[in-house]
């Protein structure tokens, strides 16, 4: 790709300005970095919800990105179980203002042309640079890598609506009481989370392979029923505006694994490995990653290996197989693996939900919860994991 001379000599070429790119893109410009950020809106609001424990977030995050903070969350599994970690919704709007651009190079076009050494946009523009990441999110790489096929990916879709709540409720992570009585296949789960500023989201969501319509999510979340005080509506004046959220994104891209894309740009955030299949959160890890990545660009390392070395290629693996095995398990067998898993101490259920290269952790949280199921589900789980380890295999490129 050949630069014309404005566009010589970037150190950093971001496309996709969701919370992963933006945050490389600002942490590269704070580093000293030359850096180029791409995108088709590249000050678009973001919309989503997004969550993380606190003890996940990068020391460089101000306090003020924390829209609101839970001491205590809790699960039902169906039991109660509090987890006493932390749990916070960050504030979009401060979010962005910390990822501040000052020093960026905002190009606003699509990535027509889209290769590790460049970028072309369908205005034309060209940029050139030492490094290129791809960070357009999971939809896209989904698409880009399985084509047709994308719709099979596993699934993670929910149905919310924010509401107002002016007295205190439970930050409930996972709520796997049926909905209502016989709820029917495929399972769901409650998510209710305060937003700050009296705001509450209350949300229906399926977990992981083909999900149901949003209809029916809107119907089961009708049926759980909302906290005891709570309005429907967002407006700080009348409480009466609405606003539905509605999320709908691939667990995985379906590709090759992303640090075995060598000759490609670097994928990055959801793109690039680092959304959790258990979860589909990936804003911590992404917040958390810039730094190793523009680490690597100012040393001139591979910034592809400083991201995935050893031991987080080997956990990523076991989580994404871990994903496949849960795909497809009775409304009644998932709930027993939850209740399983969350009655793990705190630094099991840490290590699995949270760390990046804990690969004993992941080992012994995966073995302790394995160990708890009856055997039929271990047979069920085992086979699913097999399965998908030689799928991994199967798609690696030779």
């Amino acid at each position: 790709m050949s630069p014309t001379p404005r566009d010589t000599g970037l150190d950093l070429v971001v496309v996709g300005a969701g919370p992963a790119g933006t945050a490389l893109a600002h942490r590269g410009a704070v580093a000293g970095l030359s850096v180029a950020l791409v995108d088709p809106q590249p000050h678009r609001p973001w919309s989503q919800t997004f969550g993380a424990f606190v003890d996940e977030l990068p020391d460089w995050l101000p306090r003020s990105c924390r829209a609101s903070t839970s001491d205590t969350v809790v699960v039902y599994t169906p039991v109660r179980r509090a987890l006493p970690r932390p749990y916070t919704v960050l504030d979009n709007a401060a979010l962005r203002d910390a990822l501040g651009l000052a020093g960026v190079r905002i190009v606003t076009g699509t990535a027509a042309d889209f290769r590790a050494d460049g970028v072309r946009t369908d205005t034309g523009t060209v940029l050139s640079g030492r490094v290129v990441v791809d960070a357009t999110g999971a939809r896209r790489r989904s698409r880009e890598h399985r084509g047709a096929a994308a719709g099979a990916l596993p699934r993670q879709r929910a149905y919310g609506v924010i509401g107002r709540l002016d007295g205190p409720a439970e930050t409930v992570l996972m709520d796997w009481r049926p909905a209502s009585p016989g709820a029917p296949a495929p399972p769901t789960f409650g998510y209710r989370v305060p937003l700050g500023r009296g705001r509450f989201l209350v949300e229906e969501t399926f977990l992981a392979g083909t999900p149901p319509t949003v209809e029916l999510l809107a119907q089961r979340w009708a049926q759980r029923g909302t906290p005891a005080g709570w309005v429907r509506g967002d407006d700080a004046e009348s409480g009466t505006a609405e606003r539905v959220e509605v999320v709908d994104f691939p667990l995985v891209t379906g590709g090759p694994a992303p640090w075995r894309e060598d000759g490609q740009p670097l994928a990055f955030g959801a793109a690039g490995g680092l959304m959790h299949p258990a979860t589909g959160y990936s804003i911590a890890a992404s917040l958390g990653c810039a730094d190793t990545v523009v680490d690597a660009v100012v040393r001139r390392a591979d910034p592809r290996a400083a991201l995935w070395p050893r031991r987080a290629r080997a956990v990523a693996a076991l989580r994404e197989a871990g994903l496949a095995a849960l795909t497809g398990l009775e409304p009644d067998r998932l709930t027993a693996f939850f209740d399983a898993f969350f009655s793990l101490g705190a630094d099991d259920q840490r290590a699995y939900l949270s760390s990046r290269d804990d690969l004993g952790g992941v080992l012994r949280a995966m073995r302790a919860t394995f160990g708890a199921l009856d055997w039929s589900m271990r047979r069920r789980i085992a086979a699913g994991a097999g399965a998908a380890l030689m799928e991994q295999i199967r798609r690696s490129p030779r």
